[in-house]
C-alpha cells in the first residue's frame, strides 16, 4: 500500500482492523509491526495474554499465536532492534543462552525429537525476535519445517504450568 507511512496510526488500525493491511506492508513502509501493534493496544497479532510464557526487563517469550507447530516459541527483544546485527552483545548472549535453556525443556515437555532455532528478521523495517520450532517424530528433518503451514494456537494450561515450572529451576 503505497504513502501508507502518511496515515495516523487510528488510520492504520482501521486498516488492519478491516483486513485491508498485514504485517508485511507495515514492515515495506519503515513501520515495524511489533512496536506498532504493542503501541495500538495488540491490534494486529492480539493479546499475547494466554501465550506469555516469560518476560523480564529485555525480552518477551511467548507461544507464536499462528504456530508451524505445537510448542512453536517467539523471544522477542523488549526494545526494538532491527535484527541480530542491531542488538548489543549482552543481550544477543542473554537470548541465546536463554533460547538454549527453553529448547531443552520444549523438547521434554512437548516429546518434540528437536527445536529449531531461527530469526527471520526480514524487509526494511522488523523487530527482532527468534523463533523455536519443534519438530516431532512423524516429521521429515530439513529446513521444510521453517515454511509448514500455520495453524491456530490452542492455549493448553497444563503445558503452560509445566514449562514456566521448569524455567524457574
Amino acid at each position: 500500500m503505497d504513502n501508507l507511512n502518511k496515515l495516523s496510526n487510528d488510520e492504520i488500525t482501521i486498516l488492519i482492523k478491516n483486513k485491508k493491511i498485514r504485517a508485511k506492508e507495515l514492515t515495506d513502509a519503515g513501520i515495524c509491526p511489533t512496536c506498532f501493534d504493542k503501541q495500538n493496544n495488540y491490534v494486529l497479532y492480539g493479546s499475547k495474554e494466554d501465550k506469555m510464557i516469560y518476560e523480564d526487563d529485555l525480552i518477551e517469550v511467548f507461544f507464536d499465536a499462528r504456530p508451524k507447530s505445537i510448542g512453536h516459541v517467539i523471544i522477542s527483544s523488549k526494545e526494538h532492534y532491527k535484527d541480530m546485527l542491531e542488538i548489543p552483545d549482552e543481550l544477543c548472549n542473554y537470548v541465546f543462552s536463554f533460547a538454549k535453556k527453553l529448547m531443552i525443556i520444549i523438547k521434554k515437555v512437548y516429546e518434540a525429537e528437536s527445536v529449531y532455532l531461527c530469526t527471520m528478521c526480514d524487509g526494511p523495517m522488523n523487530h527482532f525476535h527468534v523463533q523455536l520450532i519443534p519438530r516431532y517424530k512423524d516429521e521429515k528433518r530439513g529446513s521444510n519445517n521453517f515454511v509448514k503451514e500455520r495453524h491456530d494456537y490452542v492455549y493448553d494450561e497444563e503445558k503452560m504450568r509445566e514449562i514456566k515450572d521448569l524455567l524457574m529451576r
